[in-house]
């Protein structure tokens, strides 16, 4: 059966590298995928559609080909978004032209596919396309809606809510108080801010949320659309008094605390595990 060229599959790993490499937060995999065709012309073979797995030939080479470099640690795969590692970046700086980075990915990719198994494939893609449909879920939800499910996850981690803003409050930087006893007596207080904009907080929006905090406050910034880098690094300056949470990290939290859940947070927000067969490492 006809492969695309390991010096093909290549120049494909490349044109994947360099565009991550711009991007420390890493990007979606379709985002990521899409630059390849930008970049390069694709034959009729690389572009035809593989009837098993409806995608193009050249997205499925390109799968299959990063499986390695995940495992070598220069690449992060995590909920249909791609991460150049800085151990990823070190190695890549050791190729001083196409050719060598060629190489060296046709080394890598051929000691890895004499005992490849399409199972890591097959988990990856549907991890990748179970994320996507929550992400759509929860972007789609109305900010007051978004605001009720982090109420819930915030009770179901233990937390009291002081103070809880109206529906018709759709301005403003504080969302919740809660705090860590029954009474609401501790300090600090908790002051919670949400956004569901979709969209990346700015370090504007950021400093906006901390000029509300008083000096028994600390604050948790949770946005659906993320942080920039200048958020990132600013929260961390500021010595644990701001949590960043963004829709990966509220995931990830439901998903712990999801036992805890009272019966109508599971409804607003159900899961179902599904069961695969693990890879072989």
């Amino acid at each position: 059966m006809a492969e695309i060229a390991p010096q093909r599959i290549g120049e494909f790993l490349r044109i994947v590298f360099l565009r991550l490499w711009q991007e420390s937060a890493g990007l979606p995999v379709g985002e990521t995928l899409a630059q390849i065709p930008q970049t390069t012309v694709l034959t009729d073979f690389e572009l035809e559609y593989i009837p098993s797995t409806h995608t193009p030939r050249y997205e499925r080479t390109v799968r299959l080909a990063t499986i390695p470099y995940v495992r070598a640690g220069w690449l992060v795969k995590k909920k249909g978004r791609w991460i150049l590692t800085d151990e990823g970046k070190q190695a890549c700086k050791s190729f001083t032209n196409a050719e060598a980075f060629y190489k060296e990915s046709e080394r890598v990719f051929e000691e890895w596919r004499a005992n490849r198994s399409l199972l890591s494939l097959v988990t990856e893609e549907a991890e990748e396309n179970a994320w996507g449909q929550i992400r759509a879920y929860l972007l789609e939800m109305k900010p007051y809606e978004f605001q009720i499910l982090v109420g819930d996850l915030l009770t179901a981690m233990g937390y009291s809510m002081g103070w809880v803003a109206p529906p018709q409050k759709d301005r403003g930087f504080v969302n919740f108080i809660v705090f860590t006893d029954p009474l609401c007596l501790s300090l600090p207080r908790i002051k919670v801010h949400i956004l569901h904009s979709g969209q990346p907080v700015l370090l504007e929006g950021l400093k906006a949320f901390m000029a509300v905090l008083g000096t028994d406050d600390v604050g948790i910034f949770i946005s659906s659309g993320g942080f920039t880098r200048n958020v990132i690094e600013e929260a961390h300056a500021q010595a644990g008094r701001i949590t960043l949470i963004d829709l990966e990290a509220f995931y990830d939290l439901w998903f712990e605390y999801y036992d805890r859940l009272t019966p109508a947070g599971r409804q607003r927000f159900s899961l179902k595990p599904i069961q695969f067969l693990a890879p072989m490492e």
